[in-house]
């Protein structure tokens, strides 16, 4: 190679930047994709599946803990219908990270996909024994058996979860079923545990509220106790004649077993718009009453501002009065409380 003799400058000097630019220009387009492959053969259908299988296996031997190329394996194995292969890499997965929650839930929904029920259950059954506490396993679960009309099998992990004492949804969830299959007596029951676990107003009132909608429902006979002794020890006789009955029930056993503490505006507030629906107008003027005398007026103001609403719309000249002087008497007090906290 000659040496180069005319070592002066070009006479026109490209830059660095022009040179990307131009091979950015010269690129094809970013849209081209690779054309499809077609198979025409089982020689060539098997060494693609070779060549994939060599790709996912090589990306895992690099990193173990890429779920998601555990996953799309897996996804590739059930498109070639080979099942056997696929249960193989998800079980692989697992034993790498079997607290992902993502993994079980794929595995699952591929059995149920493919229509393997009892390969599905085994899988459900080993998320909620691994994971308890992973609501969408429990609800899956309970979902698939209910689409096969295995309302037993669905009662039956119902009754396994409720054993974790789980949030208002499972319960909730439950009673839906029962409601759906029409059995409202077992609903009844269920809410009757459900206050036991969630002795609080919002389960006694999605009681209440449930009792009401059933109406005309048929009651237990008079003399029968309910199951639970927390419930059957204060709860009143229920006569089916009358609609509203077994909604005041709730309500007036709630007030028994509940704590001072969680008498709250809202329980209040409830039972109290529960008496109007019923046109049972003295009943819910004494709930406002005495909601008014028994808790703080800084955590009834709300409650109040009702009172004044119901007696507008139901009490006498009098009693308007009397309701309108005590709410200005209270936004006094507040004032000056207020008052006093600024200086």
């Amino acid at each position: 190679m000659e040496p180069v003799k005319n070592k002066q400058p070009a006479p026109m000097q490209i830059t660095a930047e022009q040179i990307l630019r131009e091979a950015r220009e010269r690129q094809e387009d970013d849209n081209y994709t690779a054309p499809a492959q077609k198979v025409m053969d089982p020689e060539e259908l098997a060494v693609f599946r070779m060549r994939e299988r060599k790709h996912f296996e090589d990306r895992l031997r690099m990193n173990r803990n890429a779920m998601g190329a555990w996953i799309k394996y897996a996804a590739f194995e059930e498109a070639q219908r080979d099942f056997e292969r696929a249960r193989s890499v998800y079980e692989r997965a697992l034993d790498v990270d079997h607290r992902n929650s993502s993994l079980w839930l794929k595995y699952a929904e591929m059995e149920m996909r493919n229509r393997h029920v009892n390969a599905a259950r085994n899988v459900w059954d080993r998320a909620v024994t691994m994971m308890p506490r992973i609501d969408a396993f429990w609800f899956k679960y309970i979902y698939m058996e209910e689409m096969l009309g295995n309302l037993a099998a669905a009662r039956a992990i119902f009754d396994r979860w409720t054993e974790w004492e789980p949030d208002d949804a499972a319960w909730t969830s439950y009673v839906r079923l029962e409601i759906r299959a029409n059995q409202p007596e077992r609903a009844r029951r269920v809410f009757q545990r459900y206050v036991v676990c969630h002795n609080v107003p919002r389960a006694w009132i999605k009681w209440a509220k449930f009792e009401e909608k059933q109406g005309q429902v048929r009651c237990p006979r008079e003399g029968q106790r309910w199951r639970r002794p927390l419930i059957s020890a204060s709860f009143p006789q229920l006569h089916h004649r009358q609609p509203t009955a077994n909604a005041r029930a709730v309500f007036e056993a709630a007030m028994q077993e509940m704590d001072e503490r969680d008498h709250t505006e809202a329980f209040f507030t409830a039972f109290a718009q529960f008496e109007e629906r019923a046109k049972e107008a003295d009943r819910a003027r004494a709930i406002y009453k005495y909601a008014l005398d028994v808790l703080p007026r800084s955590q009834a103001i709300e409650l109040n501002k009702k009172y004044v609403q119901f007696e507008k719309q139901h009490g006498d000249r009098k009693g308007i009065e009397h309701v309108v002087i005590a709410k200005k008497r209270f936004a006094y007090e507040e004032a000056v409380s207020a008052a006093r906290v600024q200086k």
